[in-house]
């Protein structure tokens, strides 16, 4: 045992870089389950910082100097966060209080409906099986919303977080935009001269997570929106929380979309019922689903994320556990970078294949 022990170490960890390798995202995984509270600051403003690290570059290619392409990358993030938090939030969040306060008017609706199915098929159900069904569903509406209206009052105590996380988060995007080098080398100081391994996923991962990420950003704004216009020009309510959640739905693959699909049905159905403009709602929003698949995905994303559904679903339980929104965020990119490692990860046969090639 001892021995088919020592030949697996010897395969997989031969060398110094693979040791500090496995010792680095060790300690990166400590740090996250420990201090990831405490962090989440800093971990915000890295990955916007990364995010718009692109536009810094894309002006800087337009001859504009560093300094001077921070700033102007700088200037228009705060000037959309401080849109976000004007025009946005303020609409979501009363759309939000409006569907908390209109859930009990839609539970007697679903009452009225629900009491005449016995009657429709009296072989297959009894009143009293209906009843016990609605009864738990309607107890679990009022709890969610009960749910929402306590977390709009609970909100009201973390003002002072929110202010610290407006201040401190842009302040350390700023100096990661522009002192991003500097970082950068101060941190492979820490490394080893020679580091191919490491260097192969870096150039790996840096260009699929950044396409990954950036995209998924601008897919979340494209899809919000066009569901909000869409919804809006139909007149159906709360067209600006449905657009907020389709465009969110975008960040869960396969099953964001499915889930999403329950409210914006419901709330189309108890404005509506049965009629034409329920079923133009849902093709509207099967075609904007269909586009966004079919066309929007292929168009942002320029290197395909090889992996499978199955490996898909699996992330995004697993880091969504871990993680919550931010895991499900980045899922896909985190389990792209572990399939980078096992890719890059160097076996005793290969480094003796390699030494043969040079004699």
């Amino acid at each position: 045992m001892i021995k088919v022990f020592q030949a697996w170490l010897n395969r997989y960890f031969m060398n110094e870089e693979t040791v500090l390798l496995v010792v680095l995202l060790v300690a990166a995984l400590i740090v996250l389950m420990t201090m990831g509270n405490i962090l989440a600051p800093a971990m915000a403003a890295l990955v916007l910082a990364f995010l718009l690290q692109g536009l810094v570059s894309t002006f800087e290619q337009w001859r504009l100097s560093h300094l001077a392409a921070v700033w102007l990358t700088f200037s228009l993030f705060v000037g959309a966060i401080a849109l976000l938090l004007l025009i946005v939030m303020p609409l979501v969040t009363k759309q939000l209080t409006s569907l908390a306060t209109e859930i009990p008017k839609m539970v007697n609706q679903l009452q009225s409906l629900v009491t005449t199915l016995p009657e429709r098929y009296p072989g297959v159900l009894t009143r009293e099986d209906v009843m016990g069904v609605f009864n738990i569903g309607a107890e679990q509406m009022g709890e969610i919303g009960k749910s929402v209206l306590s977390a709009s009052v609970a909100n009201l105590t973390n003002a002072i977080a929110l202010l610290i996380y407006l201040i401190l988060v842009p302040i350390l995007i700023f100096f990661f935009l522009k002192d991003n080098k500097v970082l950068l080398g101060w941190l492979a100081a820490f490394l080893p001269g020679e580091r191919p391994i490491m260097n192969k996923i870096w150039l790996e991962m840096n260009e699929q997570i950044a396409n990954y990420v950036r995209g998924k950003f601008i897919e979340i704004l494209i899809v919000g929106a066009v569901t909000f216009v869409s919804f809006r020009i139909m007149g159906l309510n709360y067209s600006a929380l449905l657009g907020v959640l389709v465009g969110l739905s975008v960040v869960i693959p396969y099953i964001g979309a499915a889930v999403v699909t329950i409210p914006v049905a419901v709330i189309a159905f108890f404005q509506w019922g049965w009629g034409s403009e329920f079923f133009y709602a849902m093709v509207v929003y099967g075609v904007i689903q269909a586009l966004d698949g079919n066309v929007l995905v292929p168009l942002l994303f320029s290197e395909a994320v090889n992996l499978h559904p199955v490996a898909i679903i699996l992330a995004v339980l697993v880091f969504g556990g871990f993680w919550g929104l931010w895991g499900v965020f980045f899922a896909i990119p985190l389990a792209t970078l572990i399939k980078a490692i096992l890719n890059a990860w160097p076996k005793k046969e290969e480094s003796a294949m390699v030494a043969s090639d040079v004699r």
